[in-house]
């Protein structure tokens, strides 16, 4: 999986990113426009999310990775060469539709990788590894930021950026892919000591009708799984709930500004923020046993943290907002990692995308209560997530005690 780490390092390491939402305001727009362009990001995300898990899983995970980042790189190239609103949100909707293509197949790629090689009950601790780097990828790129702008402002370094993403797509196509049959198969090995399920079986090449299953069979397979599994069902309710929460990560440079903070340092003053991310999730392996109420009260420890934030409104928030994030990514990456678990089809990323497309719904909730509430509005969200923990990440057996009861 080295390969996948370094493309994680490559993927994240965007001078654009610490910066992006200033240049939003360095245009002209208003807090109300730049929240507004967080809602076409994540109104394209629902449109692109779940279709193109369904695509991943009938061509290539891999590939689907590959196309995020030439994507992402379309969005940079038009908020680079032609500033202001429009260009904006249809950068976001070239960037939301990378992202889409890259949610549900990463996942999927480095489960079914992991399951074929007998590795699957290493999920959650590599795959926070994977997260860690994508946060630390943000020490090179808020330096980069630093530079770049000193040097020659927005421009530069939005077309760093793109050149960026394309060697972050250039490295995904490096990345090994299992076909999911096989992996289904392994996986099998790996659980109970002899193949289960169809695809795969007999030597591991594919039944006669695997190649003429269409992504709309695969949607169909997928959302059955989704929505119709009722321990499935739960980790996906749980998964998007928290993934939501990481739109607070698009208000970082914002918060740090309005905090008297100077725009030049904004980078460097935010850069605490994802390493203690970082932190959290690569220390996610050591809550792989833990039980629903567990995850709920970690993720819970970090409310009033993030409240006194809100409240102090200066500098020394940030450190109170740090700790919080690296609680919550901790607790993210278990909750993905309790997913993929679950997920016993080969639409592994048509299934993960359910996920993703629940977080880009709740994130429309977490971008208004931003917009109207601030620090404190998204505060009381974080609590209502916790909250919802115990029931979406419950283990199966203790589902099915608490149905017999």
């Amino acid at each position: 999986m080295r390969r996948v780490r370094l493309w994680a390092l490559l993927a994240d390491t965007i001078p654009l990113y610490p910066l992006y939402a200033l240049l939003f305001a360095d245009v002209g727009l208003s807090d109300a426009e730049i929240s507004a362009l967080f809602v076409v990001w994540s109104v394209s995300c629902l449109l692109a999310e779940v279709p193109s898990g369904a695509l991943a899983d009938r061509f290539s995970r891999r590939g689907a990775v590959a196309a995020g980042g030439v994507f992402q790189a379309a969005g940079y190239l038009l908020w680079t060469a032609f500033p202001g609103f429009w260009m904006f949100a249809a950068g976001f909707a070239l960037w939301a539709l990378g992202g889409a293509l890259v949610s549900g197949a990463l996942e999927a790629l480095l489960y079914d990788g992991m399951a074929a090689a007998g590795q699957a009950h290493q999920f959650t601790r590599v795959y926070g590894q994977v997260n860690a780097l994508e946060l630390i990828a943000q020490l090179p790129a808020a330096l980069a930021a630093t530079v770049l702008f000193a040097v020659g402002e927005f421009a530069l370094v939005g077309w760093v950026s793109v050149g960026m993403c394309l060697t972050a797509a250039a490295m995904a196509l490096r990345i090994p892919e299992t076909p999911p049959y096989r992996a289904a198969a392994a996986h099998g090995v790996v659980q109970g000591g002899t193949v289960q399920g169809g695809e795969g079986q007999g030597g591991g090449e594919p039944d006669g009708d695997e190649d003429a299953r269409s992504g709309l069979t695969l949607l169909r397979e997928g959302a059955r799984e989704a929505l119709g599994d009722r321990t499935v069902r739960g980790a996906v309710l749980a998964v998007a709930l928290l993934g939501s929460l990481d739109g607070i990560e698009e208000y970082f440079g914002l918060m740090a500004s309005s905090w008297d903070v100077p725009t030049g340092l904004v980078p460097l003053a935010v850069l605490g923020i994802p390493m203690a991310g970082a932190l959290g999730a690569a220390c996610a392996g050591g809550l792989r046993d833990a039980g629903p109420w567990g995850l709920a009260g970690v993720l819970g420890a970090g409310v009033p943290l993030l409240a006194l934030a809100a409240w102090l409104a200066g500098p020394p928030g940030l450190l109170g907002v740090a700790v919080f994030y690296a609680l919550y990514r901790a607790v993210l990456v278990v909750g993905k990692a309790r997913l993929q678990e679950r997920i016993e089809s080969t639409a592994r990323a048509t299934v993960t995308s359910f996920a993703g497309l629940g977080t880009e719904l709740v994130a429309l909730l977490v971008y208004g209560a931003w917009a109207f509430g601030g620090l404190p509005g998204v505060t009381a969200l974080a609590v209502l997530v916790a909250l919802t923990l115990p029931y979406g990440l419950r283990r199966p057996a203790e589902r099915v005690a608490a149905l017999t009861r």
